[in-house]
């Protein structure tokens, strides 16, 4: 069974990514940080960097972003970058 979390970054242009996935690292403000299935609710400020998916058939793929912010609840991980 796959434990899998939606994952959307948004830009203020258009959705850069909407899909499941099974983890994903993201940069932090204090550092990297990972959020896996169940991840406790979480808010965090995004520095310049790239975020590194890996999706439901296990493919890795990477998400430049410019920074931003991060919401996580309830397995729905929402990136919105500048």
């Amino acid at each position: 069974m796959t434990h899998s979390m939606t994952l959307e970054v948004i830009s203020p242009e258009k959705v850069l990514y909407k899909g499941s996935v099974v983890l994903v690292q993201l940069p932090g403000a204090m550092g990297s940080f990972e959020i896996m299935y169940n991840h406790a609710p979480l808010m965090a400020i995004l520095e310049k960097g790239s975020l590194k998916v890996i999706d439901e058939e296990r493919n890795k793929l990477n998400i430049d972003i410019e920074g931003g912010v991060v919401e996580v609840r309830n397995n729905l991980i929402k990136v919105i970058t500048p």
